[in-house]
């Protein structure tokens, strides 16, 4: 298992990632952090995880 390109610490567990566009962009994809709080993405690898202390499914109304 390749080591994640980057790690990007987010407040919800639901993420749109598109590799940062550019020449290393991709198609955007949403991703689901789930229940271990944490998410590669399966373009670019980058890994979304969740930050201490946020509450995963919380969703504004």
């Amino acid at each position: 298992m390749a080591e994640p390109v980057e790690i990007i610490v987010v407040e919800t567990d639901r993420v749109a990632c598109n590799g940062g566009g550019g020449a290393l962009g991709h198609p955007r994809v949403y991703l689901n952090l789930g229940a271990e709080g944490a998410v590669d993405c399966p373009y670019c690898g980058l890994r979304y995880v969740l930050k201490e202390g946020a509450t995963a499914h919380a969703h504004a109304h």
